[in-house]
């Protein structure tokens, strides 16, 4: 009964959680422009989004999006890489400091890191706009990526890094050859992550993108709520952004599994 009743939870618990995720994937193929009014099957929404047929601002919005969540992922990438490298060779002491407060960030409501990101940027005399969120969301990716990062180094045999150099390789060489293939996977993760977070990101962005017109998908999803409904084509984009992760998920899974077999024959 113990057993019976700790799997129903969490198959209760998983419902409650993917539940909506299935409503608006499933109302996803129907031309009903309010949610829940099945009209029959149909992609004509999804027609809708790839053919134009949807508002310019959306699909600037879209853009918008994607290319402040790929820059944002891979300068996080690389920032957070550098700096777990860094952290993992501190004295123990330090390390634990410099752990401490790379959490703080992650643990932070997300209103007052953007708070803090607008009066920092308003002090400093910057024009908000896109080099604003796009600082912002690095701001806020790399602590993740930094986590992400971390593991893979803790797992790594820290011989390797100096037999490279005893054998002649510069700094350089050793950490492009040697480390870095040893951290991929985590950077992968942390690219990942960082990317996931910052198209998901909405109380940041909203306090740093300023007053010249520019959107993203949060920030219009949240004007467009404010006017009484939301635009039919979400339902199928918000699927195609969800079974696009999951899938990303899968395959990091799949070669994570293939790696740990390969290492363990």
């Amino acid at each position: 009964m113990k057993k019976f009743f700790a799997q129903t939870y969490l198959w209760l618990l998983l419902a409650m959680l993917y539940a909506p995720i299935l409503i608006i994937a499933i109302f996803s193929f129907t031309e009903a422009k309010v949610l829940g009014n099945w009209t029959g099957f149909s992609t004509k929404l999804y027609t809708s989004l790839f053919s134009g047929g949807v508002h310019h601002s959306l699909l600037t919005a879209i853009e918008n999006t994607f290319i402040i969540a790929i820059i944002s992922a891979a300068v996080s990438t690389l920032l957070g890489s550098i700096a777990a490298i860094g952290i993992f060779n501190l004295h123990h002491k330090k390390k634990m400091v410099m752990n401490t407060l790379n959490n703080i960030p992650m643990l932070n409501p997300d209103i007052i890191t953007g708070i803090s990101l607008f009066l920092l940027f308003v002090s400093l005399g910057i024009t908000q706009g896109y080099t604003t969120v796009v600082l912002a969301h690095i701001t806020f990716c790399t602590p993740y990526v930094v986590l992400c990062v971390m593991p893979r180094l803790q797992q790594m045999n820290p011989n390797i890094y100096e037999a490279a150099l005893d054998l002649g390789a510069t700094p350089m060489q050793a950490l492009r050859k040697v480390l870095i293939p040893e951290l991929k996977p985590g950077m992968i993760s942390g690219f990942i992550l960082a990317f996931t977070l910052s198209i998901d990101d909405f109380a940041v962005t909203i306090f740093t993108i300023g007053t010249e017109g520019l959107e993203t998908l949060s920030t219009y999803i949240y004007a467009d709520a404010r006017k009484g409904g939301l635009t039919p084509e979400l339902r199928p984009l918000s699927t195609i952004i969800f079974a696009t992760v999951l899938l990303l998920l899968i395959v990091i899974n799949i070669r994570s599994a293939r790696n740990k077999k390969q290492s363990n024959a």
